[in-house]
């Protein structure tokens, strides 16, 4: 593997890049980032409070959603690739995000190998960026010529570029992804017409980053909107930032995509997590973030029923099926399944082949709808609350069966079938 000539580290624990420590290095990175800087500021006070007023005035636009696509797992070549096809396939999981990692890309067979495996599922190829493809464009568009060719037998969705608002991802403005995105785009325009092109892939609630990519002079355009929106920084999914909750942060980015010439309003969130508690140095934050494993199995569930619920987002992919920090399995001694894993399965297992019917709120009580051949109900609650079941079928987060005439909601989201 070939490495980068800039301070560039792959931290192996949280499966992300290290933090640039070099502070000289840091301060020449700004200093050269100075007009893309202010281009931004310029963009987002002209687009930002059109978003807004585009927000308030006009409903969303929903997007057509079926749940057998929605639920999706980031799924990694070097985490146990022998036992990862076994689990995706008893979690039944049909989509699957796999990493590709410019930094290794001498070894692609690896990679197109490992993607093989899943020639049945609604495979979605995330390319990781390196800061050597970035400077290097004629470089890029050897290796993406390559990549194109060799996946595009087996699928053809694809994610350019990630985390592109973080410098430790080895972007230092959107300029410069504006620049490494549209050699994809080209050559997807040339070559491969059929190939599905999602972006700008901005981390966090940082939307002005996300308008400076949708906002500009670059003949570009993205087929789907992605984005890698963790909450976890505001603790439960329910809560809110800047008085938006998730709901809101979502309806909020299609309202930007819709007044974007540059991209269709279909959202894919490729990357969501909440680090664990007491896994450090695999734990992708400090531990101000981390929350329990019942909290962890709690938040995954809310946030894509919450996310479903938004009626704006295509698909979610959690991020990742083995990860001790942060995912559903770890891996340190074995391979132990965490309270999450459960709880996604059994989330799979009632709701992947249902149609969502809505979800509301009385109070601190959230009630998502779905049909089936019966209805399923899905409740939680913020404060805890006693509902009158009837005796009819419930089946608990991690799909423990029981009846009882009374049951007591709390944060673990329960399901009722009539």
């Amino acid at each position: 593997m070939k490495k980068d000539k800039t301070p560039f580290r792959w931290d192996h624990f949280s499966d992300q890049p290290a933090m640039i420590h070099d502070k000289t290095y840091k301060r020449r990175i700004y200093k050269t980032v100075i007009a893309d800087f202010l281009k931004m500021l310029v963009t987002n006070l002209i687009v930002f409070p059109l978003s807004l007023l585009f927000y308030y005035l006009f409903p969303i636009k929903k997007v057509s959603i079926k749940p057998n696509t929605f639920f999706g797992l980031s799924i990694n070549v070097d985490k146990n690739p022998e036992a990862t096809r076994q689990l995706v396939d008893d979690l039944a999981v049909d989509n699957v995000l796999i990493r590709l990692p410019l930094h290794d890309i001498e070894n692609l067979a690896s990679y197109i190998d490992f993607t093989q495996q899943y020639a049945d599922k609604n495979i979605l190829i995330n390319i990781l960026q390196d800061r050597r493809h970035i400077e290097d464009l004629v470089l890029w568009h050897q290796s993406l010529t390559t990549i194109f060719e060799k996946f595009s037998p087996i699928c053809h969705r694809f994610q350019i570029g990630n985390a592109i608002n973080r410098k430790k991802w080895a972007i230092f403005s959107m300029e410069e992804y504006l620049r490494f995105y549209q050699v994809a785009y080209d050559l997807k325009q040339e070559k491969h017409p059929n190939i599905i092109l999602l972006g700008s892939a901005v981390i966090d609630f940082e939307y002005y980053f996300t308008i400076r990519t949708l906002f500009n002079r670059y003949p570009v355009q993205f087929d789907q909107l992605s984005t890698l929106l963790y909450v976890d920084r505001r603790g439960a999914p329910e809560n809110t930032q800047v008085s938006l909750n998730l709901i809101n942060k979502l309806q909020l980015l299609q309202s930007i995509a819709r007044l974007s010439p540059k991209t269709q309003t279909e959202i894919v969130i490729t990357e969501v997590n909440w680090p664990i508690e007491n896994t450090h140095p695999y734990a992708p934050t400090s531990g101000y973030e981390c929350v329990s494993l019942e909290d962890h199995a709690n938040y995954l569930v809310r946030y894509y029923l919450l996310a479903l619920a938004s009626g704006v987002v295509k698909n979610v992919y959690w991020h990742q099926l083995i990860a001790a920090g942060y995912g559903l399995i770890d891996q340190r001694e074995g391979l132990k399944k965490y309270p999450a894993y459960y709880a996604f399965k059994t989330l799979l297992f009632l709701l992947k082949d249902s149609q969502f019917i809505n979800l509301t709120q009385r109070g601190t009580l959230y009630h998502a709808r779905f049909k089936l051949t019966t209805l399923i109900h899905v409740y939680w609650a913020l404060e805890p609350i006693t509902l009158a079941t009837e005796d009819k079928r419930i089946l608990l987060r991690d799909g423990t069966e029981v009846r009882q005439k009374l049951l007591t909601v709390g944060e673990s989201p329960v399901y009722i079938i009539d």
